[in-house]
């Protein structure tokens, strides 16, 4: 697989500093039930990498130390960690808010037949891959029978009380399908909620379309087909200097599977670490008081991608 990031590293995007630190977003390892095209992680059925239990407890007690209020469960598929249950619990009973960001057919996975019960009865806010609702487009992504288990999956959410009580929320992610920009999300949502609700009698909360970014697998395809540098050229000419204020590594702090922080999960893949110095900083260096606010933030070519047109978060468009 062609890599990118060399590719990435020097860039002349604006200066960023960090503003106060709100979201724990924290990768439990890239083990994953699927190989999605567009996955920035390159996760995947045969990777081992995979956050251990005296690392959730560090997470935990950093939880105690900063009050965060938010901690944002990613992977692979952040499920399968055996740890996941334990940290899950651990923030809950702490009055942190849980967002876990699912890919909806790890509800169908063996050992996981309670997840659906596990995730209500805890009142995690999920956030759920559906690059589509179209059936061909989703599969083109995810794999063959990728769409009928995750509309099967949203049924039982919604069985549960996802999508229609208030403390259950389930949000879908719109990723395109190739080296496009999303279309307006407030449009789009209106299109996911009238189409899955016509077809499916299906229910969700909003709708987050995320710009695809030009690293790892997904990287790497626009690199194979020769289109990395018009892809390039669209994140580019398509910058919003508004955007640069609502940009998610300004109030958040990405964790890997080792306990390694960083300014967000894309840095993280490419190794670019907090303050871009040559020591990678420990979560545990955030039990002694540490405050990054007001902390330079780790930027390249790739940061584009997040102010290109309506913006992108973790959380949907920044102006939408």
């Amino acid at each position: 697989m062609q890599d990118t990031r060399p590719l990435l590293l020097h860039s002349d995007f604006p200066p960023l500093e960090r503003g106060q630190l709100e979201t724990l977003q924290v990768n439990l390892g890239y083990l994953c039930n699927m190989s999605c095209a567009h996955c920035h992680v390159n996760a995947g059925p045969s990777r081992t990498e995979l956050m251990t239990a005296e690392t959730v407890e560090l997470v935990l007690q950093v939880l105690d130390t900063t009050g965060v209020q938010c901690l944002d469960l990613t992977g692979g598929a952040p499920e399968l960690n055996p740890q996941f249950r334990r940290l899950v619990t651990g923030a809950r009973e702490r009055g942190v808010r849980v967002i876990d960001r699912c890919n909806l057919t790890v509800l169908f996975e063996p050992g996981q037949a309670d997840l659906a019960e596990f995730l209500a009865h805890y009142q995690v806010e999920v956030v759920a891959s559906l690059p589509c609702y179209l059936e061909s487009n989703v599969e083109q992504q995810r794999g063959k029978g990728a769409y009928s288990d995750s509309i099967n999956a949203i049924r039982l959410l919604n069985e549960l009380g996802y999508g229609s009580e208030p403390s259950l929320q389930l949000n879908l992610v719109y990723n395109p399908v190739g080296a496009v920009l999303p279309p307006p999300q407030e449009g789009l949502q209106a299109d996911y909620q009238r189409e899955l609700s016509q077809r499916f009698g299906i229910r969700f909360n909003q709708l987050f379309t995320i710009t695809n970014m030009p690293i790892s697998r997904f990287g790497a395809t626009l690199l194979a087909q020769g289109q990395f540098h018009d892809y390039m050229k669209l994140l580019r000419d398509n910058f919003s200097e508004a955007n640069l204020f609502g940009l998610m590594c300004r109030s958040l702090l990405s964790v890997d599977w080792q306990g390694y922080v960083y300014d967000c999960d894309f840095n993280q893949m490419l190794d670019m670490p907090l303050l871009a110095s040559d020591r990678r900083r420990h979560i545990s260096d955030l039990l002694s008081d540490l405050n990054p606010q007001g902390w330079p933030i780790t930027t390249g070519e790739h940061c584009f991608g997040c102010t290109a047109g309506q913006g992108s978060s973790c959380g949907g468009a920044l102006d939408d």
